[in-house]
């Protein structure tokens, strides 16, 4: 497999992603083909999406000021993430523990960074939807590739941050290796593969965090199955079932916007 990321112009509203995306490849003189996967910064596809907060409109509430306080944040980027939240675990300094969409992920996938001044760039708001309309889209300019929208997010117990799928089309997410057996012929009980979480790591490793300008990344030759019809939902697990979650003891099944359990 390999991997490598293409350069655009600074994304804005209205912009057309598919099309930057397959010229951008042309100039890098990669072009983009069949049963690649694309996989897209989801804070690009929100920016193209409009899916920006100007903050100087925010009115903080007095819940989003005390967590502000307490979390060493704007209040008006707290209001933003308690908006956006499905709910609110917790929080470190300039940082809030949300779910969002059945991921867990920091200040519910707002982000200051590679956003205007004095903006929030959000999620789109339907990463999975998004997704297949890319994947339509680039079907309609003759070229069949499986797409992914991703965003980074830290890990428990690691520093820095690696990424996550929000959505994908065209293959599936996860590969179920229950049943088969090891080098020493054991069977797997549980173990599944969780290939696309896996190739946005990947992708994030060439995208970057910064000023790389860099929204798309392209896998080609990944060991995944190409199929229609899979979605994000089957990487998702009930939180009885989650190993973290399940032992941390934090209910993430409220779905009230920006309820602190």
């Amino acid at each position: 497999m390999e991997i490598f990321g293409l350069k655009t112009p600074l994304i804005k509203e209205g912009d057309d992603l598919v099309s930057l995306a397959l010229e951008s490849s042309e100039k890098a003189r990669n072009r983009i083909r069949d049963r690649d996967i694309v996989i897209f910064s989801a804070k690009a596809v929100g920016t193209s999406q409009g899916r920006l907060v100007d903050l100087s409109k925010v009115k903080p509430t007095p819940k989003a000021e005390k967590v502000a306080q307490k979390h060493k944040l704007d209040p008006r980027f707290a209001q933003v993430i308690l908006d956006e939240a499905d709910s609110v675990l917790g929080g470190v300094d300039m940082a809030l523990l949300t779910v969002k969409g059945g991921v867990l992920i920091a200040n519910a996938g707002a982000d200051q960074s590679n956003a205007p001044l004095e903006h929030a760039a959000l999620w789109p708001e339907d990463p999975q939807s998004t997704a297949e309309e890319l994947r339509q889209a680039f079907k309609e300019k003759g070229v069949d590739v499986g797409v992914m929208v991703i965003d980074s997010r830290t890990m428990p117990l690691r520093m820095g941050s690696s990424a996550v799928a929000l959505g994908v089309a065209g293959f599936a997410p996860v590969d179920d290796l229950r049943g088969k057996k090891d080098l020493f012929g054991r069977a797997m009980k549980i173990k599944r593969a969780a290939l696309a979480d896996e190739l946005a790591a990947a992708a994030n490793v060439v995208m970057g965090e910064t000023s790389e300008s860099v929204p798309v990344a392209v896998a080609r030759g990944a060991p995944v199955r190409f199929e229609e019809g899979h979605c994000i939902e089957e990487a998702f697990i009930p939180v009885d079932q989650c190993l973290i979650m399940h032992v941390v003891g934090r209910s993430v099944e409220t779905r009230g916007k920006g309820r602190t359990n």
